[in-house]
């Protein structure tokens, strides 16, 4: 069987992501991508490739009672739909990869993340992974607040969110292309 190092280097940027972390794709089947979204948060979607996603939640209790733990209940109308695009804001290219290596930090704040100017190029290099599977015509929406049209996550760190999740305070970026929708989320399970 032959190697697939796309499959292999992605399965090595997720490493990026660890506790309360969440990171899927799936394949894009809807013209309106809220509802492939939703596929994702309900734990119905499959990596179209067969790569591999990150769902830390995936053996909790909660998943027997609710497979879409820990997202709140996701978009299953035009009105859902509506109200899901009012919570997110599209973020440029040129400000994503700051955000996924963000995400990847405790408090979405690296300027208090342990070692970050020692270990800022490896998860620099994860986070352009990610960002790689998704081409240059893809958009990008975020439920975090941000200042200027094309913000530096290192210089702004999050500060407010609308939350997707059960929990008071998720983060998360939405990847959209022609081909394939992805999720990666961090969440407070305080």
């Amino acid at each position: 069987m032959m190697r697939d190092i796309y499959a292999e280097a992605w399965a090595d940027a997720l490493e990026l992501f660890y506790r309360y972390r969440f990171v899927a794709v799936t394949r894009r089947e809807h013209q309106e991508w809220w509802y492939d979204v939703a596929s994702i948060m309900r734990g119905e979607a499959r990596d179209p490739r067969g790569w591999q996603s990150l769902d830390t939640d995936r053996d909790e209790d909660e998943r027997r009672d609710d497979p879409g733990f820990p997202f709140a209940p996701p978009p299953a109308t035009a009105e859902d739909v509506e109200s899901c695009r009012r919570r997110v804001t599209e973020l440029p290219r040129s400000s994503v990869e700051t955000l996924l290596v963000t995400l990847a930090t405790n408090w979405l704040d690296v300027s208090r993340e342990w070692e970050f100017d020692r270990r800022r190029p490896e998860m620099e290099r994860r986070a352009h992974v990610v960002l790689s599977r998704f081409p240059a015509e893809s958009r990008f929406y975020s439920n975090i607040g941000w200042k200027g049209e094309s913000p530096d996550f290192y210089a702004q760190p999050v500060r407010s969110t609308d939350p997707f999740s059960r929990y008071d305070w998720d983060a998360g970026l939405i990847a959209v292309s022609d081909t394939e929708v992805g999720l990666v989320w961090s969440f407070d399970a305080t």
